[in-house]
């Protein structure tokens, strides 16, 4: 079964074309990424899924339902955490728990036991009675995460839910989703951090200017670009030379006593590699292989925008 499924989705104010025929496949239980830069369509193309707005043509359907016909069907079924934490910073976090699995309609009893096992799971218990106005900010995203999954959704949207996380607030969160897949849930991630979609989704889908250009696993669309290399240091100049003569193909960076060979970063072309330098020893040795930046810079033509 497919969690998300999505057909010539179509949406512009005015004159300006936002998502033009948008087509998307997430199966149920798995990480679904959609990249791209500022004013790409990811934030719409989520506002339509989640039955916040309507799309001008095409079809979509969420957990087997349709987002037009079905919508509150739909609204069972997901969850949503936008781009900015949505809790109240007066209330407790025990509070603002409390209070969504009131507005989801559980039972009072219902209500304090889902509270109770959420904070145990985001590893909210210590400042669980302490208003969320003096929380962290990885903090407060976690309850913000929490409070989504108080009625059990099968399908989680994260609209850049890291996005001005310091490292270790982000890792965090990366766990609690790479957990929250374990459990069956399928999450809906967009993001700007193309580290983040390497690190947690079983699809990439690469939206520029409301069009899919590229959608594949991470390995997938890494292998779209060229950009494999060996990186060769050397501890002296005449060692340098020495091998700049043996690999003619490769690119010299005299200040840093490195070559660079362009190739398939893997091991058996180092071997090769090694065996044709025979007696000319480089002092360290790097692989480097595309990685997400090099898709997105390859198929959009500009870098990605890495938000501040």
């Amino acid at each position: 079964m497919n969690a998300v499924e999505t057909v010539g989705l179509t949406k512009a104010y005015g004159k300006k074309v936002v998502l033009d025929g948008l087509d998307l496949t997430v199966p149920a239980g798995t990480v679904f990424a959609l990249l791209g830069p500022n004013g790409a369509g990811k934030t719409t193309a989520v506002h339509i899924l989640s039955t916040l707005i309507r799309a001008d043509s095409g079809q979509a359907r969420v957990a087997g339902h349709d987002v037009v016909g079905e919508p509150d069907a739909v609204r069972d079924a997901i969850a949503l955490t936008g781009q900015f934490v949505a809790v109240d910073g007066l209330f407790t976090g025990e509070e603002n728990l409390r209070l969504m699995a009131d507005l989801r309609h559980l039972s009072p009893a219902a209500g304090r036991k889902r509270t109770t096992e959420l904070i145990e799971r985001f590893d909210l218990a210590e400042a669980a009675r302490k208003p969320v106005m003096t929380w962290s900010g990885g903090m407060r995203r976690r309850l913000d995460l929490a409070m989504t999954l108080v009625a059990s959704p099968k399908v989680v949207f994260l609209d850049e839910p890291t996005t001005g996380l310091d490292p270790r607030s982000r890792r965090a969160v990366w766990e609690m989703i790479r957990d929250l897949v374990q459990g069956g849930v399928t999450l809906f991630l967009t993001t700007q951090y193309l580290e983040e979609a390497d690190q947690l989704a079983d699809r990439v889908a690469l939206l520029d200017h409301g069009r899919l250009v590229a959608s594949g696993t991470p390995e997938e669309l890494k292998r779209l670009v060229p950009g494999g290399h060996v990186e060769l240091r050397f501890a002296s100049p005449a060692d340098l030379d020495d091998a700049a003569a043996l690999l003619p193909s490769a690119t010299a960076e005299i200040s840093a006593l490195a070559l660079r060979v362009p190739g398939e970063a893997t091991p058996t072309a180092l071997r090769d590699l090694l065996n044709r330098l025979g007696d000319v020893t480089p002092a360290q040795v790097s692989l480097h292989s595309p990685d997400l930046d090099d898709v997105f810079l390859t198929l959009t033509g500009r870098p990605q925008e890495v938000p501040r």
